[in-house]
């Protein structure tokens, strides 16, 4: 049994807490108030909006050394929705990678929203996530958690490919703030 740890308590985290426990994982919910409690997982999923992050770094940087750290962010301009804030370069997940030199960063369920993640479908078809990362290892065992929920996985190449699903993230965000799509749909991916 994996423990996974989840930093966040927004839908998000709750969707993924959800997926966890339907995996027949463990899960540890740590809200922004829970500075006392220690990171217990060897998953650990930063839930938090992209510009949390670097706070939930200094307070829990060390505890995550180690670990598999999960990025689920998109880190979109809230004010205007007409950009991403990292430089066209990067990604938000190459700077947490950068910041924590002695982790297993992945980038993960930034692409799906909470609804379909809880649900398990998006148009008919199985929710699936999409996953980049440069360890194959910590990729293999976010993927068990992820498929013993009943969802696909689905590697989606290196920690580079994380400014792609940061990119797709903020087109799926941006049309559902529009009202193109619902924030209960998004897009399916088809075996």
């Amino acid at each position: 049994m994996t423990t996974v740890s989840i930093l966040g308590t927004g839908n998000m985290g709750s969707a993924i807490a959800g997926l966890v426990e339907k995996s027949g994982n463990a899960v540890q919910l740590l809200g922004s108030g829970d500075t006392d409690r220690p990171v217990t997982g060897e998953i650990v999923v930063l839930a938090v909006p992209y510009p949390a992050v670097s706070q939930v770094l200094a307070q829990r940087g060390e505890q995550l050394a180690g670990r598999i750290v999960v990025d689920i962010t998109n880190p979109v301009n809230f004010e205007t929705f007409d950009a991403l804030t990292v430089p066209a370069d990067a990604s938000a997940t190459a700077e947490i990678a950068a910041a924590l030199p002695h982790t297993r960063v992945l980038k993960a369920f930034n692409t799906t929203f909470a609804a379909t993640l809880a649900s398990g479908t998006v148009g008919g078809q199985t929710t699936t996530v999409l996953i980049a990362g440069d360890d194959a290892d910590a990729k293999s065992q976010l993927s068990q958690v992820v498929t013993g929920a009943g969802l696909r996985a689905l590697d989606a190449g290196s920690l580079r490919r994380a400014r792609e699903l940061e990119a797709f993230g903020f087109l799926q965000i941006t049309l559902a703030a529009g009202e193109k799509i619902s924030w209960t749909g998004g897009f399916a991916v088809a075996p």
